[in-house]
């Protein structure tokens, strides 16, 4: 009798199970509602993940926004940690980028201008820090105000798409983009996005979500504990434009190479200080392979802790500087000054006008990828 054969119905039956166990391992639940209507009419939806443990995100077509994130602290006690809107009507005036997947340019752009393969292209100047004028965010109406498809996929895991038109805010090329929000039971909410274009053109799509991890959105985050994988950071001009340089941290308010707490040195006499109104910068990640861990925030009073890896080859960390009280959120709440942070894994802000940059192009044929994992925990 030949032996393989009498194992090979075994050998199916354990990889059967094996592959039914893995299928039974992430216990995510989606749930899809009405979250409103455009003023055109269009009906919007929001979905709702839920893990074994508890944790709840929601998102919602418009923008590819992440809504909300709700996590337990270290007694157990769920709150939600991201700055936004109570409803639909809210998010429409939303000009902070809260929780906003935001392209087809993240960051900024020197004077809303590029050039690519010997043409030249003009794009909105909607920023003006330090009353220089720039490119943000993708311009006027980039992907943070337009309405995406979602649905439900079928590993429990909510899929955006939109397609941006050729000439869309500027920019060249028909782009199709999908972005993936998934959670599991390891407590980690990923952010995927891909995209591909039918003409040369730039990309840096970034994920802009509000953090406060003590779960109350009145407090300032000058308290909470940041760790950043990065010995560098791009210093800029008083318009928060790169100048091209990646200088070290070491020695400087900057360096967050070892868990420090954010308000320690964020009003020390330094210019990347004074231009950013504190920390408005973007750190050059350590070189490593895959998606790799690139931030650590924690809120000592609440124990939570959220963990950021990524594949890309910086990290923006913005301290809510501009937040000023004006947008009113969550149960009526005022965002006043430094009340939540954000912590954007992306390409170098300016890339299209630094030859020395990671390049931001993107080729018809070629797939843009980009993820960013957000891991929470608390002690």
């Amino acid at each position: 009798m030949n032996v393989a054969l009498t194992l090979l119905p075994a050998l199916v039956s354990s990889i059967l199970l094996c592959q039914e166990t893995q299928a039974m391992e992430n216990h995510t639940k989606v749930t899809e509602q009405n979250f409103g209507k455009m003023p055109d009419g269009r009906p919007v939806k929001i979905f709702s993940l839920t893990n074994k443990n508890g944790l709840k995100a929601k998102v919602t077509e418009y923008g590819a926004i992440l809504v909300s994130m709700e996590t337990p602290d270290k007694s157990g006690k769920l709150a939600d940690l991201t700055h936004g809107y109570d409803n639909l009507e809210g998010w429409l005036t939303n000009t902070s980028y809260f929780g906003s997947t935001v392209g087809r340019f993240g960051n900024r752009i020197k004077d809303g201008k590029f050039s690519l393969d010997g043409k030249d292209y003009t794009l909105a100047k909607n920023n003006d820090p330090g009353g220089i004028p720039c490119a943000l965010h993708g311009g006027l109406k980039g992907f943070d105000k337009v309405v995406w498809v979602g649905k439900v996929t079928a590993d429990n895991a909510v899929e955006f798409t939109y397609t941006a038109k050729d000439g869309e805010e500027g920019y060249p090329g028909n782009l199709a983009v999908k972005v993936t929000y998934s959670l599991n039971d390891q407590n980690e909410l990923t952010w995927d996005a891909q995209a591909s274009t039918d003409a040369p053109t730039v990309l840096n799509l970034v994920h802009h979500s509000y953090w406060n991890l003590s779960g109350d959105p009145k407090t300032s985050i000058n308290d909470h504990i940041l760790t950043l994988n990065a010995d560098g950071y791009l210093p800029t001009d008083a318009g928060l434009i790169p100048t091209g340089k990646i200088d070290p941290v070491a020695s400087t308010p900057m360096d967050f190479t070892k868990p420090t707490a954010i308000g320690e040195r964020v009003g020390a006499a330094f210019e990347a200080l004074k231009f950013g109104g504190g920390y408005d910068h973007a750190w050059v990640l350590r070189k490593a392979d895959g998606v790799h861990l690139a931030a650590k925030l924690k809120d000592p009073k609440s124990g939570r802790v959220m963990e950021i890896s990524t594949n890309q080859p910086a990290i923006q960390f913005y301290g809510g500087n501009f937040l000023d009280g004006k947008a009113i959120g969550k149960g009526g709440v005022a965002y006043a000054f430094r009340t939540a942070l954000c912590l954007e894994t992306e390409g170098f802000p300016d890339a299209p006008n630094h030859p020395t940059f990671p390049s931001a192009v993107l080729r018809p044929g070629e797939t843009y990828k980009h993820t960013m994992i957000h891991k929470f925990s608390a002690d």
